[in-house]
């Protein structure tokens, strides 16, 4: 009976919203970006012009534009100049021009229709029901055209495209989420349409959004509460929509330069003489790894901030010699004090610090899984971010290098418990804060971290999380795998290649999924090993790669035979060694919000093949990856968009794009392609990031036998925030080949107070034949064997020579990185 009365509250509150609509327009006012409309029943509807591409649409039935809060997502809305923008008042409608818009707003009824500069219709209100509102709901209504496509909405599970599907924001603890199930941990309620513009729907509850499921002739979003409030985003293509939806919402922050590499976890990864003996173990097996994880287990109480006493016999001394071996320790927290933690939980609960309870006005009882009841600690409140701060430092001090905060939903606090909502934070009810109540944590963590680190680059990972987390955090995508039969976890993995893509599409472009799944008890080592092994080749190419599973189940590389301890070592390996790729799309993610982490779509939008091809991704512009994601696999059906490319792992292996191949893999297979026209930068392997710090950059050119191509090779000191100052420096590499000869043009582009490291280049260029000659800047160079070439290359900066390698085909030039600080050419003459 009780769900029966929902359904029919939630069927009256739709049928009234219908009513509540602006009618008619009679008039409009403009001062500067803003043009106000006033329609019947003294509504109104605001149209803020930010951009030339980007438009803000705010209605409000009362005629009041007021909102409890001010945007937790949204920080400029003054992106552009618009001056030059202008209204027309015509006889059925007012028309408001930019430089690529024209809106048209029709006047009876009142209608927005928003097309490009050449009069295509990019988005409009459906019928009259674009825009409805009352005191409990508001909902807005799009025309839907019969080809239309949908993508986006953060990390949701699920196909890519998203037309024929309804999805809810509620951030939601969900362990071991099924491969359609909805809401999970993060609400990011923008998303885009394949006639190249984007909705960012700004607004805090409990908002839904149906892709044509109740009609084939339009969409709808809609929320129970707050302002009916959205912009719209225009851009050429998806990158250029989600790089003006990062100009309104703030830019990505990078992760450490140490963040790219390898980590290790686990549930009870909590004591000090395990964390050691894992370090000891990768060091000895000499497998990269970089970061070892301490879960919530290694405070003494939830949230003091203090090593449990019985686990940690000298956590400093700990963490110094971690630090001497290169690992990096990273530890957890949750946004709660357990009051079995009486000292914190008391003095907390006197100064007010928690969220209340609005029936008996005291602090809110708040079961958590763990640690017995909990005050759930308010980070709305100001006077909370320094108290936690001054928490936080404490570890940090010890020398921890960063947090996972964890459980931020808060926990527990899914759809049907419905009691939360009884919870009253200083910015305001739960319904209207649940969504941005770890968003609100994660804002507190990165600006105390910055405030008390000055200038120390924060690493943050977090699980639940709002618009806007970007500004403050990385992602990772919370429990995954299948807790029932962890052997039958297959469907789950192949369902993170989707929630990865998506989540990049969302702005969270450093992003993680618990490789091994986390969800399941591990009993059988070599059963598990094949999914394990699949899971880790698809986690070495998510931007921060980390092993994780719950409770005591280990899932270190060594663990599942020594064929699965070769592989683990082999990618593992290939994540090190393509850093400097890596790193130069991680500066570009912050530059512009483009992911690493590509669904096929952003890279080739105009393919239409390439929407159905969300079994692979691509990794910055020119790698393609394709894991398999299929128990006991032979081949891997990949599409190959148009042009030429060559298997990664094997240049001699080309392919013609535009179709479909069927790839053959064995375990060991990671099926990588890269364009024919494309430089990779890499590094050698080492245990962990700048093990060696004068390593020497391996340019590897693919190219086709007449053809251009280039590379912009960005570093930065790879630990402070001088990269928001712009303190970096790039490198050009730009090689052309004709028939007779390729030339490789190399030079420091920019350098803005960075100072490069001392070491070499190495170029390694494709060739059917042996060189006459290899000159630089006209030059003759010496050839010399691959033994003489590769002498000293971390300590000898003045030696230049090159060698020819039959069996790959290659052309192989050392040069020291001094010498492009002026422009300079090698060129190879065949």
């Amino acid at each position: 009976m009780r769900f029966i009365s929902v359904v029919l509250l939630c069927f009256i509150s739709l049928s009234s919203v219908a009513q509540v609509m602006p009618g008619q327009c009679h008039s409009y006012e403009r001062k500067g970006r803003d043009i106000v409309f006033s329609c019947d029943n003294n509504s109104r509807v605001l149209v803020r012009l930010i951009s030339q591409d980007v438009v803000k649409v705010w209605y409000s039935p009362t005629g009041e534009f007021e909102r409890n809060n001010e945007s937790f997502a949204v920080i400029r809305e003054d992106l552009e100049d618009m001056d030059n923008s202008f209204v027309e008042d015509r006889a059925q409608a007012f028309e408001i021009f930019t430089a690529s818009l024209r809106i048209r707003v029709n006047k009876a009824p009142f209608q927005i229709q928003i097309f490009d500069k050449y009069q295509k219709l990019l988005m409009g209100d459906y019928q009259n029901r674009g825009h409805v509102a009352d005191s409990s709901h508001v909902a807005a209504y799009k025309i839907l055209r019969s080809d239309e496509q949908f993508f986006g909405l953060g990390e949701k599970a699920g196909d890519l495209d998203r037309r024929g599907k309804s999805f809810v924001m509620w951030n939601s603890d969900k362990p071991c989420y099924s491969t359609t199930e909805d809401p999970l941990y993060k609400s990011i309620p923008f998303f885009m349409s394949s006639y190249r513009y984007g909705i960012f729907f700004d607004n805090t509850y409990k908002s839904k959004f149906s892709f044509g499921v109740e009609s084939s002739d339009y969409y709808s979003f809609e929320a129970p509460g707050g302002p009916l409030l959205y912009y719209f985003i225009r851009g050429n293509d998806y990158k250029e929509i989600i790089t003006n939806y990062m100009k309104l919402t703030g830019n990505p922050i990078m992760p450490p330069a140490w963040a790219f590499g390898f980590s290790q976890s686990r549930g009870l990864l909590t004591n000090e003489s395990l964390t050691r003996e894992i370090a000891s173990e990768y060091r000895l097996r000499n497998i990269p790894c970089d970061v070892i994880y301490q879960d919530i287990g290694w405070t003494q109480w939830l949230q003091d901030f203090e090593w449990r006493k019985e686990n940690y016999d000298n956590p400093r001394k700990m963490l110094a010699d971690l630090a001497e071996q290169g690992f990096k320790v990273v530890v957890s927290q949750d946004p709660v004090v357990s009051q079995e933690n009486r000292r914190q939980w008391k003095e907390a609960d006197s100064l007010g610090y928690f969220v209340k309870d609005v029936v008996t006005g005291e602090t809110y009882d708040m079961p958590w899984p763990w640690g017995g009841n909990c005050g759930v600690v308010d980070f709305t409140l100001p006077e909370v971010a320094d108290w936690w701060g001054e928490l936080q430092q404490k570890p940090l001090d010890d020398g921890v290098h960063g947090f996972w905060t964890d459980m931020g939903e808060p926990a527990w606090s899914n759809e049907e418990a419905t009691e939360r909502l009884r919870m009253k934070h200083n910015a305001g009810m739960h319904d209207e804060i649940h969504n941005v109540y770890g968003l609100t944590w994660d804002k507190v963590v990165t600006e105390q971290f910055e405030k008390r680190n000055p200038n120390k680059r924060i690493f943050q990972m977090t699980r639940a999380g709002y618009a806007g987390l970007q500004r403050y955090t990385f992602g990772w995508s919370g429990d995954a795998g299948n807790g029932n039969n962890v052997l039958e976890g297959w469907p789950r993995l192949a369902n993170q290649l989707q929630v990865g893509q998506s989540a990049g599409m969302g702005l969270i472009p450093f992003w993680s999924s618990d490789i091994s799944g986390y969800c399941g008890d591990i009993q059988d080592y070599d059963a598990f090993a094949e999914l394990y092994v699949r899971w880790l080749q698809f986690g070495i190419f998510n931007p921060i790669s980390r092993a994780h599973h719950e409770g005591n189940n280990a899932v270190e590389p060594w663990l599942f035979g020594e064929q699965a301890e070769a592989i683990a070592r082999e990618a593992i390996g290939m994540k090190y060694a393509l850093f400097p790729y890596l790193y130069t799309y991680g500066r570009m993610a912050y530059d512009t919000g483009v992911p690493l982490m590509r669904a096929m779509i952003l890279e080739f939008p105009d393919d239409p093949e390439c929407a159905r091809a969300t079994a692979q991704f691509m990794m910055g512009e020119s790698l393609l990856v394709a894991p398999v994601v299929e128990k006991a696999a032979k081949i891997k059906r990949v599409y190959l968009p148009a042009g030429e490319w060559l298997y990664y792992g094997d240049r001699s292996e080309r392919f013609h794009g535009g179709r479909w191949i069927d790839f053959p893999v064995s375990l060991e297979t990671i099926p990588v392609f890269v364009k024919a026209d494309a430089i990779i930068p890499e590094m050698p392997v080492m245990q962990y990031i700048y093990e060696r710090p004068n390593y020497p950059v391996t340019f590897q050119v693919f190219l086709d036998a007449t053809g251009k191509t280039s590379f912009t090779l960005y570093e930065d000191d790879g630990f402070s925030n001088d990269y928001k100052d712009d303190k970096f420096s790039t490198t050009d590499v730009v090689c052309e080949r004709t028939d007779h000869r390729v030339r490789v043009s190399i030079g420091v582009n920019l350098n803005n107070g960075f100072e490069d490291r001392k070491r070499n280049f190495l170029l390694e260029v494709p060739a059917d034949k042996r060189p006459k000659e290899v000159t630089l800047s006209g030059k003759r160079l010496s050839r010399s064997k691959m033994s003489q070439l590769m002498v000293d290359i971390d300590g000898s900066f003045n030696v230049t020579g090159w060698t020819y390698d039959k069996d790959r085909g290659i052309v192989i030039v050392r040069l020291p990185a001094d010498i492009a600080l002026d422009q300079v050419a090698v060129d190879i003459n065949l």
